[in-house]
């Protein structure tokens, strides 16, 4: 069993370097890492308890090492705006009354009817507004001031 054993901790490399290969983040490529190291420590003893703690011990630090760096390169990517963006500083109309800060409007914005919420109710209907964000799926609103 023990001249098995470099072939079966590589095979588990092997099978885990596979399942990197397929997902798209990071998943087991620490444990890949430390799946190797078990494969040489194995070449040197037949203690399957000093194999499995070299696994787990190669594994964590491999993890805890890289992780600053992992999250460091996902922020430097940034976030994907998404088009629902263009919408914040539009302007648009209420298609329905908001009368308290706790109620959920309508409003048409750049030819959609949208789900709206505001700081500053009341807004009645045909008001004009303002796309001040978005929270989830609703446009958070504000109404816009008359300037005659």
């Amino acid at each position: 069993m023990t001249d098995y054993l470099p072939f079966i901790w590589i095979g588990i490399a092997v099978v885990l370097a596979i399942i990197e290969g397929i997902t798209i983040q990071l998943v087991s490529i620490w444990f890949m890492l430390g799946a190797i190291f078990a494969a040489i420590t194995s070449v040197f003893t037949d203690s399957i308890i000093i194999q499995v703690l070299v696994f787990i011990i190669v594994s964590f630090v491999s993890l805890i090492a890289t992780r600053p760096i992992v999250k460091n390169f996902m922020k430097q990517k940034g976030t994907v705006n998404t088009n629902s963006n263009r919408l914040v500083g539009q302007t648009g109309v209420m298609i329905s009354d908001i009368a308290d800060i706790e109620q959920i409007g309508r409003a048409k914005v750049s030819g959609e009817v949208w789900s709206v919420k505001t700081n500053s109710a009341p807004i009645l209907k045909d008001s004009k507004i303002k796309v001040l964000a978005i929270e989830g799926v609703k446009l958070i609103i504000e109404p816009l001031q008359n300037k005659e």
